[in-house]
């Protein structure tokens, strides 16, 4: 029973799903009835997880029936905790979206927990094979919520290029899933390190190629270049809040498999990449910035700009590096997971801030539909003013805390020319996020954006008050929030740090 505790978050996510696909044979059951039911199931698994937050553990339940391929440890824990409060946060924060889309039925948000629980999985996987399917359950939920509504052509080209292109770079994680395979002989995490520690250079060939497979399916999914023209036509095409749980959540869950895979498993062999890395990470930097500079549509710019923020956390990895049998610059791995954080707030925030004020309305798209947004709805504009501080890294928020580590950490691993490109990327993000700033309270207002009715005492409202504040107190720390442990950095950095050397615990 000890081990099937563990469990419980992710069966939580699982039963939830289930009960809702079954919900929404009935049409008695409305939009709110489903959202206040999905809430309940994840905010039994959050709280499981966070009863668990503070102990270092590591275990492999149920070997003879799992075999062995998923790890529940304090490192999945710290992942499960961000992934269900992603998930939560998204749904609170577009629930008036949903109540203005008639096409949301309950079979979505059932779709939702199936992501989710997908995501959960593949924070869990020790095994290639294992978080294939976890990653494809994830995926093939995503794409069926990004193109939702049917009736809609951009959402039809944009389910279509995703699924298309989904499925050509999962091809080649399968097939470096072979080659690992044929040269190890098992798909297992642990048996793959085994065999890298012992094996001979003339062995790694296969290896070599299999891994780098894989690792064009991770650059992928997370929009690093040359992987990264899917991300402006399919967040542009999918619904608001859907692109939200894009750029937040799901890159999370990508983030928290290979980053195990990183430091537990094949951490002896990460350096072969890092010339190839470098090279992503210059142009990866580059072309987020050009493609978020060029953008009018407030949408694509927040979806280019995320490119960036990738570039940012390559950096970080590339700052792991291995010498006589252990890592070095483990900090690094604390600075990743640090921003994770920050990125998961800030770009929830300011995608779901967007999706609240066009949930009314569709004319809040471009730079010149947000102009006047202070004087017309003066909390919203202070809102996204945060988050495009937090995302800009300006002082005195969560945003600015996590690239001071991370370019920190990269200057500590010696990668003092790639930090300087990085420093240059920030600096002219300010140009793009200070724009949409400066539109929203230094222009009048057009006069058919001006909408007097808008009621902003809705749950959506409080939800993004909600990820404002630990935006702004995730940056200034322990100087004025003392007495909030939780929102203290040192705290948070401790949590970063206690789930990383659970991975070590044998």
């Amino acid at each position: 029973m000890s081990q099937f505790f563990y469990l419980i978050p992710a069966l939580s996510i699982l039963i939830g799903a289930l009960v809702l696909m079954f919900m929404s044979m009935y049409e008695r059951f409305n939009v709110k009835n489903f959202i206040v039911v999905s809430s309940i199931f994840l905010i039994i698994a959050l709280v499981f997880s966070l009863i668990s937050i503070n102990s270092s553990y590591s275990i492999q339940p149920f070997p003879h029936f799992l075999n062995n391929v998923l790890t529940f440890d304090t490192y999945s824990n710290f992942f499960n905790i961000l992934l269900i409060a992603g998930t939560l946060l998204t749904l609170l924060i577009g629930e008036h979206y949903f109540q203005h889309r008639e096409y949301f039925k309950g079979e979505f948000f059932s779709i939702l927990l199936f992501a989710l629980f997908g995501m959960m999985i593949l924070a869990h996987s020790n095994e290639l094979v294992t978080a294939y399917i976890a990653l494809e359950i994830a995926s093939f939920s995503v794409y069926i919520m990004v193109g939702y509504n049917t009736e809609d052509s951009k959402r039809v080209e944009a389910i279509f290029k995703y699924l298309v292109l989904g499925s050509f770079i999962g091809a080649f994680y399968l097939l470096g899933v072979v080659l690992v395979y044929g040269a190890t002989g098992s798909t297992n995490l642990a048996a793959i390190s085994s065999f890298i520690i012992n094996a001979n250079e003339q062995d790694m060939a296969l290896v070599y190629i299999g891994l780098t497979l894989i690792l064009f399916t991770f650059l992928f999914k997370i929009a690093a270049f040359p992987f990264q023209s899917w991300v402006l036509d399919i967040y542009r095409g999918s619904p608001m809040i859907i692109t939200a749980y894009m750029a937040s959540t799901f890159k999370i869950a990508i983030f928290s498999f290979f980053l195990r895979a990183i430091l537990d498993y094949i951490y002896p062999i990460i350096d072969f990449w890092d010339e190839i890395i470098s090279v992503i990470i210059i142009f990866t930097l580059i072309f987020g910035t050009w493609l978020a500079i060029t953008q009018q549509i407030v949408k694509r710019m927040l979806a280019a700009s995320s490119i960036v923020h990738t570039g940012y956390l390559l950096l970080a990895f590339i700052a792991l590096s291995y010498k006589d049998g252990e890592i070095l610059n483990i900090d690094s791995a604390y600075a990743i997971m640090f921003y994770l954080i920050a990125y998961l707030l800030s770009a929830l925030g300011a995608f779901g801030l967007a999706s609240h004020i066009i949930s009314d309305t569709n004319i809040k798209i471009t730079y010149d539909d947000f102009k006047g947004l202070a004087k017309e709805r003066p909390f919203l504009a202070a809102m996204m003013t945060i988050f495009l501080f937090s995302l800009a890294g300006i002082p005195s928020t969560i945003g600015f805390i996590g690239k001071f580590y991370v370019f920190t950490e990269a200057i500590n691993a010696g990668y003092t020319a790639l930090t300087i490109v990085a420093i240059i990327a920030t600096i002219i993000s300010v140009y793009y996020y200070f724009k949409l700033i400066a539109v929203m309270y230094f222009y009048p207002a057009k006069e058919e954006a001006i909408s007097i009715e808008f009621n902003d005492r809705r749950v959506s409202t409080y939800a993004i008050a909600f990820v404002a504040i630990l935006t702004v107190l995730g940056g200034i720390g322990s100087a004025i929030v003392f007495f909030i442990p939780v929102m203290n950095i040192d705290t948070i950095i401790n949590l970063t740090q206690m789930a990383v050397q659970s991975l070590f615990i044998k």
